[in-house]
């Protein structure tokens, strides 16, 4: 379920004016050294990015002098501290302040739980939590996008939002009981359940996601996940 290299190649294709090329690929090279976990080197992120050598190393000492990301001693660039002030940022801290919640459902329940926002006509995951003592289990990245109009979540979050045209029955049918359950939708036989977590404008629509393999998990987590998104309403305000 994570986006594959060649979609984030894709988004980091510049295109327009000078300026934005510039801006576009520096995006593009931070992008991509956030998501390795082992780090790029000059060469492997102007391959990516499709740019000389010396453009990169360019774009690179740029993103470090704004401590965005670091060269190691082996050459590497990785994320740096300036990524989490900058994250931090976003939504009042809505991440730090739901992962508490999030990681004691995730642990309850055994499965894998996120917390996911509308960004105009996309689902954004802005937090993925894996049960801690559980060997095997679906998840997807951080920072995913899928349309609004697919899956649990994206369900979830249009019955956030006033009543649109043509709207599929389930969000009218989520608005009024508070919660969705469907299969298969964004992954083959995986089972989405959804809660809509009731905040203030101006915050963006947002809700709680469990998926699983298995439907007696999905059924029987419907109350704890329930619970916690009342749970983060409050917190989050």
């Amino acid at each position: 379920m994570s986006e594959p290299a060649s979609e984030a190649r894709a988004k980091g294709a510049p295109n327009g004016a000078p300026g934005s090329q510039t801006l576009a690929r520096g995006l593009a090279a931070l992008q991509l050294v956030a998501a390795s976990p082992t780090g790029l080197t000059v060469q492997q992120v102007a391959d990516d990015i499709g740019v000389h050598r010396t453009i990169a190393y360019r774009l690179l000492s740029t993103l470090a002098q704004f401590r965005f990301v670091a060269k190691g001693e082996d050459g590497r660039y990785r994320s740096a501290a300036g990524l989490a002030v900058l994250g931090a940022s976003f939504d009042n801290n809505v991440r730090q302040l739901s992962v508490p919640t999030l990681r004691a459902l995730a642990d309850e329940l055994g499965t894998t739980v996120s917390l996911l926002v509308a960004e105009g006509d996309q689902q954004v995951a802005i937090a993925v939590i894996v049960p801690t003592h559980v060997f095997y289990q679906l998840s997807f990245h951080e920072g995913s996008r899928y349309p609004l109009d697919r899956g649990a979540a994206g369900i979830a979050l249009l019955a956030s939002m006033p009543p649109r045209p043509g709207e599929r029955d389930l969000v009218p049918l989520t608005r009024e009981r508070g919660w969705v359950i469907t299969h298969g939708e964004v992954e083959p036989n995986t089972y989405g359940l959804a809660v809509p977590v009731r905040r203030r404008p101006p915050s963006p629509p947002t809700c709680i996601n469990l998926i699983s393999h298995r439907e007696d998990v999905v059924m029987g987590g419907k109350d704890a996940v329930i619970k916690a998104a009342k749970e983060l309403a409050t917190i989050l305000g």
